[in-house]
C-alpha cells in the first residue's frame, strides 16, 4: 500500500489569515503535517509527503505544483490502475488523527474507504478500484460516494471525529487545542493561543 499526505506548501491555510501571518500559517501547516506524518508511522506506515512547495518534514517530500485533483488523479492512475496496487490519501491539515485512527481507515477490504470531514469534503480515503477518481471541489464526499458507485466499486465509510476534524478556520483552532497534544498544540501554545469560553462555546483567544 502507497500513503500519500498531500499538503499546499506555497501560501497555505488563507482562511487562518485573520489570525495568523503568511509565516505563522506555514509553521501551522508544518507543526499540522509533523502531527499526521507521526500518526501514520505509528500506524506502521511510511508516509510520502507531496507539497507544492518545499517543507520541513521528517518524512520524505516531493515537490508537485499541481492542483489536488490532478495530483491524486495522476497518483490513482500510476499506483492502482497501472500498478494494480492500493492507494491511500490522508489529508495533512488533520492534527487530531492518531495510529488508531489511521489503523480504522486502512483496515475495511472495500474498494474504496472514504473518511468524510465535517464541512462535506473527503478528508482521508483509500482506493483498490482501477477506475475510481476524486473531484475534491464542492461537497466533495457526496461525489465521491457517486463517482466510486459509478465506477462499479464497494464503498465503506470510516465514521471518526479524529478524521472528521480538518483545521481550515480560527473556530477550528480550539479543537487542536481540545483534543491534541501533539505539534499542532504545541505550536498553538508557544504562539500564546488558549481556550476562551465565549457564550457558551469554547474558542481561543491570544495574548
Amino acid at each position: 500500500m502507497r500513503l500519500v499526505v498531500p499538503v499546499s506548501g506555497s501560501d497555505p491555510k488563507t482562511r487562518l489569515a485573520s489570525v495568523l501571518s503568511p509565516d505563522e500559517r506555514r509553521e501551522f501547516t508544518e507543526a499540522m503535517l509533523a502531527d499526521v506524518v507521526d500518526a501514520v508511522t505509528a500506524a506502521g506506515r511510511e508516509p510520502e509527503v507531496v507539497s507544492t512547495a518545499p517543507l520541513d518534514c521528517a518524512a520524505p517530500v516531493t515537490v508537485d505544483d499541481r492542483g489536488l485533483d490532478a495530483l491524486v488523479n495522476a497518483l490513482l492512475e500510476s499506483t492502482v490502475k497501472e500498478g494494480d496496487g492500493t492507494l491511500a490519501v490522508v489529508m495533512a491539515d488533520l492534527p487530531l488523527a492518531t495510529s488508531k485512527t489511521v489503523e480504522r481507515l486502512l483496515a475495511p477490504d472495500a474498494d474504496v474507504v472514504l473518511a468524510p470531514g465535517l464541512g462535506g469534503g473527503t478528508n482521508a480515503f483509500v482506493c483498490r478500484h482501477p477506475e475510481f477518481r476524486v473531484d475534491y471541489h464542492g461537497a466533495s464526499i457526496r461525489d465521491h460516494r457517486r463517482l466510486a458507485r459509478e465506477a462499479g466499486a464497494s464503498v465503506a465509510e470510516v465514521d471518526s471525529r479524529l478524521l472528521a476534524t480538518d483545521i481550515d478556520e480560527p473556530g477550528d483552532l480550539a479543537e487542536v487545542l481540545l483534543h491534541s497534544d501533539g505539534a499542532a498544540a504545541d505550536w498553538l501554545d508557544d504562539a500564546g493561543f488558549s481556550l476562551s469560553l465565549t457564550d457558551g462555546r469554547v474558542t481561543v483567544s491570544r495574548e
